[in-house]
């Protein structure tokens, strides 16, 4: 059995966001056994897996990635759309637009100290739209 859901996250300022209430909230009952993919439709953000306890690590991941990727860099030709725009892509390709989930007892089988993060990294990114595909 296949079953997708689509929500639309609100409008988050840019930096590392912990959503893993937001999916689990959306999500319809799931199955004993499965899986779940979870797809941003965006280029400039991403999800990720990470710590679900402590906020400092989502600070150090936007101080390691604008160390990364800076928006200053004077070599961009894709500048359009603003100063964030294009390090927002390569930042958003470094991460990936993905995750998969197991699900385990009708729940998302997480580690103890993981959550779904939402990367945003314009500064006005807008509202995200996330497609969540769940399979048993």
């Amino acid at each position: 059995m296949v079953e997708q859901v689509t929500i639309v996250l609100p409008q988050f300022p840019r930096g590392f966001h912990l959503i893993t209430h937001i999916i689990e909230d959306n999500l319809p009952a799931l199955p004993e056994k499965g899986i779940v993919h979870i797809f941003i439709q965006h280029t400039s953000a991403g999800l990720t897996l990470n710590e679900n306890a402590d906020p400092t690590v989502r600070t150090d991941f936007e101080t390691v990635f604008n160390r990364l990727v800076p928006e200053s860099a004077s070599n961009y030709i894709h500048t359009f759309e603003g100063l964030d725009d294009m390090p927002a892509h390569i930042k958003s390709s470094l991460v990936g637009q993905s995750v998969t989930i197991p699900i385990s007892n009708h729940r998302l089988n997480l580690g103890t100290w993981q959550g779904v993060y939402l990367c945003e990294f314009r500064n006005y990114g807008g509202k995200r739209r996330i497609v969540m595909t769940i399979v048993s």
